[in-house]
This record gives structure tokens, C-alpha cells and sequence, in this order.
């Protein structure tokens, strides 16, 4: 490439095409040098404009006249939508009565829409299309999960059919040992009436042998023979063998036994732009918080409270018990863990379902009409703390057996929908220790993690690729260490994390921008946080076991 012209080079001279252009003519538009500046403006043109260079472009470049070739046009007839120029009037070569328009006027409201659409594209239907191509870049990650589900149906399925076909020939295998023993007791009776008769025989053999022997008159004359007796043979017992008759089947109705799988079928549902609306019911922050109410759980050490409507609250601490209340703080009902040790955290679906995670067994459980069940079960990892998402998911934050890692697991029901570990230079996003790893979904789908071991939040988008960390904030009044508990979102995607050590609570933006503390409330090593429909905050006081109820919203 010719340096003088690489895109990395100065303007250079359209004249002499080597100088470095320091003017502008803003009527020819061309760059120029100091020494083509003086033969250009000597032209014929006594129209040239020099400007400086970096003033290049300020004047507009209209059209020439086509009736006037020394003339530009700086007005445009709307009747004949043709450009004129001003001789075009003095020789009355254009009807007077048609409406003009000046060609200046029509560009600069031309630029305004210009630049209105350049920032509807900016801001409006780029953001659109990266959510279109997110939103497919999810499905497609999901897409081994989807279809491992389906082949798990499958499988479970086959798993039933070959118990079921295990269950019928193990039935008919009973059936010919039934048959075998009945056999089996025919011919024994009947060789033991076979037997008998051959000892009778004996016997009768050894009665001549000694008749036969003997000079007795009495007894041989008395002989009676049995011969005739013993030629009549026993009938001969004929057994038949039971046989297989197997059912004839054919491999296509074979098939259509095990049911069908219904074809892959593509529909293209109409997607409709619409203008981002400026949030009509924002709310803001008050400039003091208030307490509306104060429930005593009974916990010597409090740990987690979840809402499930803007009624009851569950709670749980360092017991088996995990407790629900009404909000005037009366114990609705308990539930034990089952494996009778504390759980880790708890959950609320929006059905209402208790979920728990349990160190002890490596499992997550779900509650429902007081009945158990896992639903997730860990290997070589230890569940940490929970989230139902808005789409009815599970987040699950666990750690290594060792210590030395933690990680984000989503699971749609029991199978891994996505696990979220490192970074995009591949370091860990979290802590690699037994610190919980609080969590929550904002309302933008941003995975927030309260971070206790790292002292920081972390959020990371959808993907899972980190968005920011929050580390604290520099105050005169807080002098302990950053490091987060509880971690929820309010309705406007706020992020609230309480701060054991400081006594209080941070209120960030979306972006993580710091907005200002929850300090007024006289909170006491506040850990577990959840706010409720009506954006009421939830603030578990560890060692206090008091549950406090704040307004923080106007």
C-alpha cells in the first residue's frame, strides 16, 4: 500500500496529490496544500471558499442546474419535484404559482430525522436484535440439555418396557418350573409303581428258587403261578413337554408399540417492534427508611427468610426446623430437614413449594404438602444457596468437597441447564472456598452473587459472562471490611446485599453503581435478604433471630 494514502497517513493535498493538505475548499470540495491553495482560487470560479482544513465541509453542496450549468439549485418545486436555481425565476422558466421549498431547509430536517434514526438503530433496534441473537445463542446452548431430557424419556421408558417384559417372562419362567415339578412328580410315581412291582418279582423269583430246591411236597403242589400277572405291563405314561408359542410380531408393529416420536416442526411466529416507554412506575428511594414490623423466629443463629406472598414468610437458621410465619409474626407451621441437620438455604416456587439445600447429604430437596422429595443430588460438590428464577429454574451455588472451587449451576428440574465457573480468560468468577455464595435473578436475568469470601458481588448476564463486581464503598462511617451476606432485587432491578460487619445495607443500581446505604433501621449483623410483591424488604438479624419488615421505596 502506498504510504502516502494508508489509512493511518495524514490528509494529503487532491491537488499535487503529496503535501499535506492544511485547507479546504468548501464550494469544490477538494483538499489543499498552501502552495495549490493560491493556483486554485486563481480559477475562473470567483465562488471558491478556503477554509481551514479542520473546518473542511461546513458549507452545503448543492445540486448544479440543468438549465444553468454555473448555477446550483437551492430550491425544489413540489408540484414538478424538480431542483431550481435562482435564475430559473428571473426568466420565469418555472411556474410561480408552484410551491418551493428551500433545498436548506429540507436538509436540515432531513439531517434531524437522520440523526433520529441513527440513535433509534443505537439504542433501540441493535439492543433488540443482540436480545433476538441472545435469546438464540441460549436456546442453542440449551440445546443438548432439551434433547437430553427427551432421550432420558426415552430411556426411562425403554427402562420400564424391559421391566415389564422382564415381569411377564419371569412369570412364564415360574409357569414351566411349575410345569417341570408336576412333571417331574408323574414320573416318579409311576417308577415307584414300576419299582414295587420288580420287588414283588424279586420275591416271587426267590420263592421258586427255593421251591425249586426243595423236596417239600405240599408247598409245590400249592404253587400258583404269577407270571400272568407280571406280563400285564403297567401302561406307559406318556408326558408331553409344554411348549413356547411366542406371538408373532412385526418389527413395524413392534415399533408403533413403544409409541412415536412426534417430527421436528419449525413455525415462524411474527416478531412486532415496539419503542422502548420510559418506566411509568418507577419508584424512588426514601430519604429514610422506616421498620413496619418486627417478627421474633426463635433462632439463636438466623440465617435465610424467603417470601412467598405478601402474607407468609419461611425462614431458617442453625436447627433442623425450618419455620413459616405470618407476617404479624405468628408460626404458621415447621418443617424438619430430613436428615435432621441444618439446611444450607430455602427456596419458595411460585406454586408455594418449600426447597432446601443440604450439606450433609450433597442434596436439594423439595417440599410439597409436607411430603419430601430430591430433586437434586450432588457428586463431589456441596450445595451452597438457592434460587428459583423467573422462568421456574433452579440456581444453585455449591462448592468442591476440597474447598477449592465454587461454582453457578442452573438446572431445569434435575438436569444441568448451565454452569457458571470462569471468566472470559478463564479465572474463576467466585471464591474458591466453603464461603456461601448468596444468590438471586435481577429482573434484567443478570445471576448476582454475593460473594462472602471474595467481599464482593458479582453479576454476570444471562451467558454467564461477568457484567461487574461490586467490592464496597469507601465511607468514613463504615470501618469494617466489605464482605456481602444476603444478596435480593427489588421490581426496579436494584440489588440490595446486606453487610453483617457494618450493620447495614447496600442499595446498588443495575450496573452496579453504588446509590446509598440502609443504615437507620438500627439493624444488627443483618444477613438473609427478600423483598415481597410490594417491594417491602426482609432483613434476618443473625444473632438476634428477629426478622425485620423495612420500607425503603416511596
Amino acid at each position: 500500500m502506498d504510504p502516502h494514502y494508508s489509512a493511518q497517513d495524514v490528509a494529503r493535498c487532491d491537488l499535487c496529490k503529496t503535501a499535506i493538505a492544511q485547507s479546504y475548499c468548501d464550494f469544490c470540495h477538494v483538499n489543499l496544500c498552501k502552495p495549490c491553495t493560491g493556483e486554485h482560487i486563481s480559477h475562473e470560479y470567483d465562488k471558491h471558499k478556503i477554509v481551514p482544513f479542520e473546518h473542511r465541509r461546513s458549507t452545503l453542496i448543492y445540486p448544479k442546474c440543468k438549465t444553468h450549468p454555473d448555477e446550483t439549485c437551492k430550491y425544489q418545486c413540489i408540484e414538478c419535484n424538480i431542483f431550481l436555481c435562482t435564475d430559473c425565476f428571473a426568466f420565469k422558466q418555472h411556474n410561480k404559482e408552484h410551491k418551493l421549498l428551500k433545498l436548506n431547509e429540507v436538509y436540515n430536517k432531513k439531517k434531524e430525522h437522520i440523526k433520529k434514526h441513527k440513535e433509534e438503530i443505537k439504542k433501540e433496534l441493535l439492543p433488540t436484535y443482540e436480545d433476538i441473537a441472545s435469546e438464540l445463542e441460549v436456546q442453542i446452548a440449551n440445546l443438548d440439555v432439551d434433547y437430553k431430557k427427551l432421550t432420558i424419556e426415552m430411556t426411562n421408558y425403554r427402562e420400564e418396557l424391559h421391566r415389564e417384559i422382564d415381569n411377564a417372562m419371569n412369570q412364564k419362567e415360574k409357569e414351566i418350573d411349575e410345569n417341570k415339578m408336576k412333571h417331574l412328580s408323574i414320573l416318579k410315581k409311576h417308577l415307584d409303581e414300576i419299582k414295587q412291582l420288580q420287588s414283588l418279582m424279586q420275591e416271587s423269583l426267590h420263592a421258586l428258587n427255593e421251591m425249586e430246591e426243595s423236596n417239600e411236597v405240599i408247598p409245590t403242589i400249592h404253587y400258583t403261578s404269577k407270571n400272568q400277572e407280571f406280563s400285564k405291563l403297567p401302561p406307559k405314561v406318556i408326558v408331553s413337554m409344554p411348549t413356547f408359542i411366542h406371538k408373532p410380531t412385526e418389527k413395524a408393529d413392534l415399533c408403533s408399540l413403544f409409541g412415536k416420536l412426534t417430527p421436528l416442526s419449525t413455525t415462524l411466529e411474527e416478531r412486532i417492534f415496539t419503542t422502548k416507554k420510559p418506566n411509568t412506575s418507577v419508584r424512588d428511594l426514601l430519604d429514610e427508611s422506616e421498620v413496619l414490623n418486627t417478627i421474633n423466629t426463635g433462632y439463636e443463629d438466623l440465617c435465610s427468610v424467603v417470601c412467598f406472598n405478601e402474607d407468609e414468610i419461611w425462614t431458617s437458621g442453625m436447627t433442623a426446623d425450618i419455620k413459616c410465619f405470618n407476617t404479624q409474626g405468628i408460626l404458621q407451621k415447621t418443617i424438619k430437614t430430613k436428615s435432621g441437620t441444618c439446611p444450607n438455604d430455602i427456596a419458595v416456587y411460585s406454586d408455594g413449594a418449600l426447597m432446601y439445600s443440604d450439606w450433609a447429604t450433597g442434596t436439594v430437596y423439595k417440599v410439597e404438602n409436607y411430603q419430601t422429595q430430591e430433586i437434586i443430588r450432588l457428586q463431589g460438590w456441596k450445595p451452597s444457596q438457592l434460587c428459583v428464577t423467573l422462568s421456574g429454574d433452579i440456581l444453585v451455588s455449591m462448592y468442591s468437597i476440597d474447598g477449592t472451587q465454587s461454582k453457578v449451576v442452573l438446572y431445569c428440574g434435575s438436569a444441568v441447564k448451565q454452569t457458571i465457573h470462569l471468566d472470559d480468560d478463564g479465572q474463576p468468577l467466585y471464591s474458591g472456598d466453603t464461603y456461601p455464595k448468596f444468590i438471586t435473578e435481577n429482573r434484567n436475568l443478570d445471576i448476582c452473587t454475593a460473594d462472602d469470601g471474595a467481599g464482593a458481588i458479582v453479576a454476570v448476564n444471562q451467558a454467564g459472562k461477568l457484567r461487574f463486581r461490586y467490592t464496597g464503598r469507601p465511607s468514613l462511617t463504615k470501618n469494617e471490611p466489605f464482605y456481602p451476606a444476603g444478596i435480593t432485587t427489588d421490581s426496579q432491578s436494584r440489588i440490595l446485599t446486606s453487610d453483617a460487619k457494618n450493620h447495614c445495607i447496600h442499595i446498588l443500581d443495575v450496573n452496579g453503581q453504588f446509590l446509598r446505604y440502609i443504615d437507620n433501621c438500627d439493624l444488627k449483623s443483618p444477613d438473609g435478604l427478600c423483598v415481597d410483591n410490594d417491594d417491602n424488604l426482609f432483613v434476618c438479624e443473625h444473632f438476634s433471630g428477629i426478622v425485620k419488615k423495612i420500607r425503603y421505596l416511596k
